[in-house]
C-alpha cells in the first residue's frame, strides 16, 4: 500500500475537501513503503503514544512555589501560609473533628473493622487489632479508670510508663474517651524528674508495661516521696510478691483486663489532652490545647484517616527487620537516622565504578526532582536503588523528618535514592510539633518550608547577635491556635515563653527566603563568647561537622577564657575503619581512635567541610578528641529526643577538654 494512498484514505474521516488537501499531498514525496516498514511505523507510533500516556508527570503544587507565604498586614517579617484565603488561621481541618477523640472516631467511621494497631512476635508476621476493637477496648478501659476513682475531666492526669505498643495507644484513647489528660513517663527522665512529675501533676494512677518499671515507681512510694500514687496497672503479668510489696505501702496493683466496664464521656475542644515533660531538665512541663489539632502527632493524624499503625517488637536491634516486615507507606523519622542511612549507602559502595554509577544515577533522579517528578519505578530505581528501597519495605511513599536540622546534601540524596516524598518540618513541643512544613512539589533543600495554615510566624530583632527583622532574619516567634496553653503550674516560665500578645518565642534564629520559606540559621540559646568577643552558636557548627563522612556525632565546646573551639568527635563505626584504611591507617575501631595522625586527618576533613559550608575561622574547631563510644540515652549524654545533654558531656569530658586547651597551639 502506498503511503500517500494511506494518508488520502484519512481524508474522508477528517472531513477535508479535495481542494483543501491537494496542496498537502503535493508536498509529500512519491514513495512506497513495505509491510515491514508500515509495521515499524505503527510500532513507533504505539510506543510514542504509550510514552505520552505513561510518562512521569510532575506533582502540581498547591500554590506558587515562588510565593509560598504571604506578609501579614504588609509586614514582611511576619508571614502566614499562602494556602489561606486571608489572615484567618485554620483551627480545624474537618468541622466534625475538633479533639483527639474526634479524630479517632472519624477513623473508626472510615475503617470500621479494618486493621488499626499492629504488633508482631519474633519471626512472625504482623497481627492486627481493628478500629472497632480498639474503640471498644478504650471505652471499657476508660470506664475502669473511673471505677478506680479517676474523674472524667481534663484536670485528671493519668500516667503511662511503657514502651510504644498497642496497649499504650488504647490506654491513651481510654483517657481521651473520658476527657482525662495523659502524662507520658520515660525511664530516661531519671529518678528525680520522675518524682517531680508524679507530685506536680498529682498522679494517683500509672499504667505500666512490665513489673520492672512499676517496681521503680513503687520504690519511690516506699520512700514516701510520691504519696499520692495509689494504683499501678500493668500490661504484662506480674508476681504475687510484687502485689504483696505494693499492699504494704497502700498501693493497688491490677492487670489491664481487670478494669473492663463500660460508659463514655468524650472531651470538648478546649479541654487539655496531654501533659508532656521535657527531657534534660527537672520541673519544666508543657501542656497542650486540644483545639490545636492541625498537626498534633503523625500517629493521631493517621488514625483520623483510618490508616493502620504498626509497632516494633520492643528490641531496637530488630527494628530494620520490623520495617521490612511491616512495609510502611508513611515513615516519620529523625535526621540522625537519615544521616546513618546516607552514610551506610555511601560506605557500602567501595569500587570506583559502582560509586560513579551511584552518583550518576542520583544526579539523573535529582534532575527529575527539580522538574517536580517523584517516583520509584524509573530505570535507575530498578538497576541501582531497588535494594536501598527494599531495606525500608519497598512501599514507602511519604517520609517526614523533623526535630533537628538535616543537611541539604543528605536530603536531596535520599529523595533520589528512596524515590518517595520526603518533607521537612520545623516546630517544637510548645507549638504542638509543627509550625512550618515544606510544600508539596517543592523538592529544593536548605529550608524548612512555609508556615502551616494554623500558624503565623514572625522574626524579631536579636541585637546582641546582629540579627534584625528588617534584614529578613531574627528570632522565630509563633502565634496561632497550635501554640500551647503554657507550662503546667509554672506561670513564671510561661511568661518567659509567651509574650503579652500570645507569641511563642522559640529561641531559634530564622531567615525568610525570597520564595517565602523559612531557613533556620542559628540558635539564640546555647550561645557563648570566646575571649576575643566573638559569639558562638555550637549547634550550628555541629550540624555542619556531622556532614563529614567519618563523623557520627560531635560536640563543640568553647570557653570565654579561650580564643578557639575544640571538639569531642565520635567516629561512625560503620565507615570509620574503611575511611581510615583508604588513607593508609590500619587497626581496630578503638585503636584508630587513639591514632594521633588519624585524628589530624579527621580534623582536616572537618575543617574542609566547615570551610565549604561557610564557617568563619573562629567557628572552626582547632583540636579534637576521638571517642569510641557513641553518645546515647543509656549513657546519659543524649536526651530522649536525641539532643545532646551539653552540661553532662562537658562534665564527662572535662579532662580531655582541659588537655586539648593546654596542648593545642594556634
Amino acid at each position: 500500500m502506498h503511503f500517500q494512498d494511506w494518508l488520502q484514505s484519512l481524508r474522508s474521516s477528517a472531513g477535508l475537501k479535495a481542494s483543501e488537501s491537494q496542496d498537502f499531498w503535493s508536498l509529500l514525496p512519491s514513495c512506497s513503503l513495505s509491510s515491514a516498514s508500515l509495521l515499524g511505523l505503527g510500532a513507533l507510533a504505539s510506543l510514542t503514544a504509550y510514552w505520552l500516556v505513561t510518562r512521569p508527570r510532575p506533582m502540581r503544587p498547591p500554590c506558587d512555589l515562588q510565593a509560598q507565604s504571604v506578609a501579614v498586614n504588609g509586614d514582611p517579617s511576619c508571614r502566614r501560609s499562602a494556602l489561606l484565603k486571608d489572615d484567618t488561621l485554620l483551627e480545624f481541618y474537618y468541622d466534625d473533628t475538633r479533639t483527639v477523640f474526634d479524630m479517632f472516631q472519624r477513623g473508626l467511621r472510615i475503617a470500621g473493622s479494618e486493621p488499626c494497631l499492629g504488633f508482631r512476635q519474633p519471626g512472625q508476621p504482623y497481627q492486627w487489632i481493628s478500629y472497632t476493637e480498639v474503640a471498644e477496648r478504650a471505652q471499657v478501659l476508660g470506664s475502669g479508670l473511673l471505677a478506680k476513682g479517676c474523674q472524667p475531666n481534663p484536670q485528671q492526669f493519668v500516667g503511662i510508663f511503657a514502651q510504644n505498643r498497642p496497649e499504650w495507644i488504647i490506654s491513651e484513647l481510654a483517657c481521651y474517651t473520658f476527657s482525662m489528660a495523659v502524662v507520658p513517663l520515660y525511664d530516661t527522665l531519671g529518678l528525680e524528674a520522675m518524682v517531680h512529675i508524679l507530685n506536680l501533676a498529682e498522679i494517683s494512677l500509672v499504667i505500666c508495661d512490665r513489673e520492672e518499671k512499676a517496681a521503680a515507681l513503687l520504690e519511690n512510694k516506699e520512700k514516701g516521696v510520691t504519696p499520692k500514687l495509689s494504683c499501678l496497672v500493668l500490661f504484662n503479668e506480674f508476681s504475687e510478691a510484687f502485689v504483696e510489696r505494693a499492699k504494704n505501702c497502700e498501693t493497688e496493683v491490677l492487670k489491664l483486663e481487670q478494669l473492663m466496664v463500660s460508659r463514655m464521656e468524650p472531651p470538648q475542644p478546649e479541654d487539655l489532652a496531654v501533659v508532656c515533660f521535657t527531657s534534660g531538665t527537672t520541673g519544666t512541663v508543657f501542656d497542650f490545647h486540644t483545639v490545636s489539632l492541625v498537626f498534633f502527632l503523625s500517629q493521631v493524624s493517621m488514625f483520623c484517616h483510618g490508616a493502620r499503625v504498626g509497632f516494633y517488637q520492643g528490641d531496637i536491634s530488630l527494628l530494620m527487620d520490623d520495617i521490612k516486615t511491616l512495609k510502611p507507606t508513611f515513615f516519620p523519622v529523625v535526621p540522625r537516622l537519615l544521616n546513618r542511612i546516607y552514610d551506610k549507602i555511601l560506605g557500602s559502595v567501595t569500587s570506583p565504578l559502582r560509586r560513579a554509577l551511584l552518583h550518576y544515577a542520583v544526579r539523573r533522579k535529582q534532575a527529575e526532582l527539580s522538574s517536580g517528578v517523584v517516583r520509584n519505578n524509573s530505570l535507575w530505581d530498578k538497576l541501582v536503588f531497588n535494594r536501598i528501597q527494599a531495606s525500608l519495605g519497598g512501599n514507602l511513599r511519604f517520609a517526614l523528618t523533623a526535630s533537628a536540622p538535616i543537611s541539604p546534601t543528605v536530603l536531596s540524596f535520599l529523595r533520589a535514592t528512596l524515590g518517595c516524598l520526603i518533607f521537612e518540618g520545623y516546630g517544637q513541643t510548645e507549638c504542638t510539633a509543627g509550625c512550618t512544613f515544606s510544600m508539596p512539589g517543592d523538592w529544593s533543600a536548605g529550608h524548612v518550608g512555609a508556615p502551616l495554615p494554623c500558624a503565623k510566624v514572625k522574626l524579631i530583632d536579636i541585637p546582641d547577635m546582629n540579627y534584625f527583622a528588617k534584614n529578613g532574619d531574627g528570632e522565630i516567634c509563633i502565634s496561632g491556635p497550635s501554640v500551647f496553653r503554657g507550662y503546667l503550674r509554672d506561670p513564671e516560665r510561661t511568661a518567659e515563653a509567651l509574650d503579652s500578645d500570645g507569641w511563642l518565642h522559640s529561641g531559634d534564629v530564622g531567615q525568610w527566603l525570597p520564595n517565602g520559606t523559612l531557613r533556620i540559621i542559628d540558635r539564640k540559646k546555647h550561645i557563648f563568647k570566646l575571649s576575643q568577643g566573638e559569639y558562638i552558636a555550637p549547634e550550628k557548627i555541629e550540624n555542619v561537622y556531622t556532614r563529614c563522612v567519618p563523623v557520627l556525632q560531635v560536640f563543640v565546646h568553647g570557653d570565654s577564657l579561650q580564643s578557639f573551639l575544640i571538639g569531642i568527635v565520635v567516629p561512625d563505626p560503620e565507615v570509620f575503619v574503611d575511611w581510615a584504611k583508604e588513607r593508609g591507617f590500619m587497626g581496630s575501631y578503638e585503636e584508630l581512635c587513639q591514632n594521633p595522625d588519624l585524628k589530624k586527618a579527621v580534623l582536616e576533613d572537618m575543617t574542609a567541610v566547615g570551610k565549604e559550608a561557610g564557617l568563619k575561622s573562629f567557628e572552626q574547631v582547632k583540636g579534637v578528641y576521638l571517642h569510641p563510644e557513641t553518645f546515647s540515652i543509656a549513657n546519659g549524654l543524649l536526651t530522649p529526643t536525641l539532643k545532646s545533654r551539653r552540661v553532662d558531656i562537658r562534665r564527662v569530658f572535662q579532662e580531655q577538654i582541659s588537655s586539648m586547651y593546654s596542648k593545642t597551639a594556634i
